[in-house]
């Protein structure tokens, strides 16, 4: 058995904020949550002591992320699952969706074969595949190789759930593609999340796939149609529309800073979600990397194809919450909602992640008075911790 108290710090708990409170940890799990009254009461004998300006918040979700440190999703490996799980945490990310890139079928399908068997990796777990591709537009393909993409197909698709043994909980479409709106109900029906993405619809078209089901949005404002006073387009639906959470990569290179403040300010922190979208350069130096078939050159601020297209991120989700953050100058539990308890939420696992609640298991970060990660729990288990 495995029990200990972290103590001192402000606890972010799913309804208030504790100042100089303790969670109490045991098994991999919140045992209990004190305020400092209740703490002067309590003897524990394994206790950490933290500062009163450092934060306990709930672990980060990342729905969107292709790798990290040198590997990809798409390496069809367990070994470099392993490597993206055990580096993830350094970032504050506790759980993420293992996304998927257009590849050939037969591809595709290898690696959602493979994420099935990865289970119990150390680390950041993997709660199941964001498959972004091969159902997108030609027309805003970014990164993607077109020459993989297909119309939806409700077939290939309960072929590539059940070789991933349901863990399939996000699939981008471009709803104007053929088939497109029957497939959104068809997913919607499945209680799987269709995400608006690498869409060229027209707004009417984006409402239409709405009203069908669609419930989220893959990077808000890029890879869609542009926005145009006369022809608003698939992105000014997703804001305008109360059903529809949306993703934002907030590395300052996706989007402006005004772009963030707009979503905020129109979709509130409760339809918000910061991801990454990080490929395999992501923790390692500049340099030609890969992202599929294609060469990704990245340099100190982003990773873009050698035609500049840009190519996913290097993006941290610690920087992501400090950039947004400064940003909109909002409150840190807006925060946890944007970066812990939406994407739970979406990813159906908040009975269990996405919120310091008694019962819940132990996926939490500390941050510092600069909001930077210093200890990282998985289940309760210490996976990073900063030297000091």
């Amino acid at each position: 058995m495995t029990r200990f108290l972290i103590q001192g710090l402000k606890v972010y708990t799913e309804t208030k904020v504790l100042k100089q409170g303790g969670v109490l940890i045991e098994d991999g799990k919140i045992q209990e949550i004190f305020t400092h009254d209740q703490l002067q009461k309590f003897c524990e004998k394994n206790t950490y002591h933290f500062p009163a300006n450092h934060h306990l918040v709930p672990g980060f979700i990342d729905l969107h992320i292709h790798g990290a440190n040198g590997s990809d999703v798409m390496d069809n490996s367990i070994d470099a699952l392993q490597n993206i799980c055990i580096n993830l945490p350094k970032e504050g990310t506790t759980s993420f969706l293992a996304t998927t890139l257009s590849q050939p079928k037969a591809k595709i399908e290898e690696v959602l074969q493979t994420i099935r068997r990865a289970s119990d990796l150390k680390g950041a777990e993997i709660l199941g595949v964001h498959l972004e591709g091969p159902f997108l537009s030609f027309e805003k393909p970014g990164a993607h190789e077109p020459s993989y993409f297909l119309d939806p197909d409700i077939i290939l698709f309960n072929k590539w759930q059940t070789l991933s043994g349901d863990k399939i909980k996000i699939v981008t479409v471009a709803p104007e593609k053929k088939n497109g709106i029957e497939f959104i109900q068809y997913l919607k029906k499945k209680n799987v999340t269709a995400s608006i993405g690498h869409s060229y619809a027209s707004y009417e078209k984006a409402i239409e796939a709405i009203e069908a089901g669609s419930t989220y949005a893959t990077h808000l404002f890029n890879a869609m149609t542009p926005i145009h006073q006369r022809n608003p387009g698939c992105s000014i639906a997703c804001l305008l529309h109360n059903h529809i959470s949306a993703e934002i990569i907030a590395d300052g290179v996706h989007l402006h800073g005004a772009m963030i403040h707009l979503t905020y300010q129109v979709k509130g922190p409760d339809l918000v979600l910061l991801v990454t979208d990080a490929m395999r350069a992501k923790c390692m130096p500049e340099g030609e990397y890969t992202l599929g078939d294609k060469a990704v050159i990245v340099n100190k601020e982003m990773a873009a194809l050698k035609d500049g297209t840009i190519a996913g991120s290097i993006l941290k989700m610690d920087q992501a919450f400090r950039n947004v953050y400064k940003y909109l100058n909002c409150p840190i539990e807006h925060m946890i909602k944007m970066c812990s308890t939406n994407p739970a939420k979406i990813a159906r696992v908040f009975d269990r992640k996405g919120s310091i609640t008694k019962g819940k298991e132990a996926d939490l970060v500390i941050l510092n008075e600069n909001l930077e990660p210093i200890l990282t729990l998985c289940k309760g288990e210490a996976i990073f911790e900063k030297a000091t």
